[in-house]
């Protein structure tokens, strides 16, 4: 049996830019931070030869091109098992619709549990790409490549991706103390409803060639918050995203909504900094830097909504338990 424990995210700086068809022009940046809420993938050998698979829904099946749940069938394909297991997945929050990148970490936590269970360890750079490859390039999803690669690595990291789709990270290495400070600074708030990211996110993709100007401003946030970071300029932080939050809502009428911009203007008036919908927008959970201080006064204008305490992960994707039993199928 394997057990992968994969982190979800929240991104502080250039969400958005991370579509192909946008950084196929030039290239593009970003900063993420995984979070300490989780996927988790669990395989085991079964003693018949099939395949087994539990997760919001059941499945039984003899081969793999007869599964249903797309992510499991196509790395189940690309890491070469084809009977004889049983797949469970599970989440620390719902995962459609969130807008914390659980479809990716779901992705990168079955590459790295099949792995284990074929007896290879893989990188974080392979994992993310191949996780990539699956949603993007298999599947067609519309969607970027963030969620992926800080899935797989974890930490707080910044990304910058070439116009040919390679991928360079580094750790933005702040301080415990600051560390701490940002995490306990940012808050997630659920909005009461989940929403199809590939509708929105479709709209966005659509609307990328009329975008640029926004896409560009939202890009060249990336420095700056990273120089931030770097100089223990916490609060900074959430002045950005305000002002990312603000060019966000112009890439897709689907994004906002008239009731998460009251809200979002409520939490400026209790004291938040800034904010925004984490994901596509439009539903699942709003992410808020707010300073210590006026967190009660916060909590309480937020009193009919569910907060989601959440610290910063320093780990990307792991196996957590790994017994294996070899046999001679």
């Amino acid at each position: 049996m394997i057990i992968t424990q994969t982190p979800l995210r929240v991104s502080l700086a250039g969400g958005g830019t991370d579509f192909p068809d946008y950084f196929r022009r030039e290239g593009t940046t970003f900063v993420s931070t995984a979070i300490d809420k989780y996927v988790f993938v669990i395989i085991k050998e079964r003693f018949d030869d099939l395949i087994v698979l539990n997760y919001s829904e059941r499945e039984i099946v003899e081969r793999v091109d007869q599964i249903g749940h797309d992510l499991i069938r196509e790395a189940l394909r690309i890491t070469g098992i084809e009977r004889g297991v049983e797949i469970t997945t599970l989440a620390d929050i719902p995962s459609e619709g969130c807008g914390l990148g659980s479809s990716s970490s779901i992705t990168v936590g079955l590459l790295n549990a099949f792995y284990a269970f074929n007896g290879e360890q893989v990188t974080a750079e392979r994992l993310a790409r191949e996780a990539v490859m699956i949603e993007v390039e298999i599947l067609g999803r519309p969607i970027g490549i963030q969620d992926q690669y800080i899935a797989a690595y974890g930490n707080l990291r910044r990304f910058d991706v070439a116009v040919d789709g390679g991928v360079a990270c580094r750790r933005i290495g702040i301080s415990e103390g600051d560390k701490r400070r940002l995490g306990e600074q940012l808050m997630l708030w659920y909005l009461n409803s989940t929403r199809s990211a590939a509708s929105v996110l479709e709209t966005q993709k659509e609307n990328i060639g009329n975008r640029i100007a926004q896409l560009d401003a939202l890009r060249a946030q990336v420095p700056g918050v990273e120089a931030s970071l770097l100089a223990g300029r916490i609060d900074d932080v959430g002045r950005a995203l305000h002002d990312g939050w603000c060019i966000k809502r112009e890439l897709a009428d689907t994004i906002s909504n008239q009731g998460i911009d009251r809200l979002y203007d409520m939490a400026r008036e209790a004291g938040a900094l800034g904010g925004k919908v984490v994901g596509a927008g439009g539903g699942g959970f709003l992410l808020l830097y707010c300073p210590r201080e006026s967190q009660d006064r916060l909590r309480e204008a937020f009193s009919g909504y569910r907060e989601l305490p959440f610290g910063l992960e320093r780990d990307g994707s792991k196996v957590i338990f790994n017994v294996l039993r070899y046999s001679t199928k």
